[in-house]
């Protein structure tokens, strides 16, 4: 798991391992590392977006391989 910006400051890590079970869902993984983190992660990962494999994500159903990377992309302001 790989977090930017925001969701890096919340976790205090810019990439962690995350150890799920075969089956696991980009649910099951958010609800992991808000575990492990925390609500101060918890409200970044509510409003970030996911690429799975460099792959946006939407639907939090999908099924991560083994191996996977996920990305976590909080909402970025600029300009």
């Amino acid at each position: 798991m790989r977090y930017f910006a925001g969701a890096r400051a919340a976790a205090g890590t810019a990439e962690e391992s995350v150890q799920l079970p075969v089956g696991s869902t980009v649910h099951d993984a958010v609800a992991a590392m808000r575990a492990r983190h925390g609500e101060g992660l918890s409200r970044v990962l509510a409003a970030s977006s996911f690429l799975v494999d460099g792959v946006a994500v939407r639907d939090r159903s999908v099924v991560l391989s083994d191996g996977s990377g996920l990305d976590v992309l909080p909402p970025f302001a600029g300009g």
